[in-house]
């Protein structure tokens, strides 16, 4: 009785199965790719931001100067940053410090 009997379909089964497993790998990362170019979020085109004209900075320099309130002072930034759309734009940026605890050496 022969168990292990290498023939010329044997290699032919191998070489086909070989072959289909890297065609669907390959059509999985096409897939993949596919996918992730689909799921990208649409960039918006940057909106240019309004400049504030010189009647505007006398106005907002005035109110700022006869205020001393922070609640005015609160407010006129809320409306200046509603009206001109101004954002801080914070990295993308993640810093970790090390620090040492007693959590650290407790095992």
């Amino acid at each position: 009785m022969i168990l292990l009997a290498i023939t010329s379909q044997t290699w032919l089964v191998t070489g086909l199965g070989f072959g289909l497993v890297l065609v669907l790998l390959s059509v999985f990362v096409y897939i993949m790719k596919l996918l992730g170019f689909i799921m990208q979020p649409k960039e918006k085109k940057a909106q240019p931001i309004a400049k504030a004209d010189d009647a505007t900075k006398a106005a907002i320099a005035t109110t700022i100067a006869l205020n001393s309130d922070d609640a005015d002072m609160v407010a006129v930034a809320m409306a200046l940053n509603l009206y001109y759309g101004v954002h801080d734009i914070e990295p993308a940026k993640l810093t970790i410090h090390p620090h040492h605890s007693m959590w650290k050496y407790n095992h």
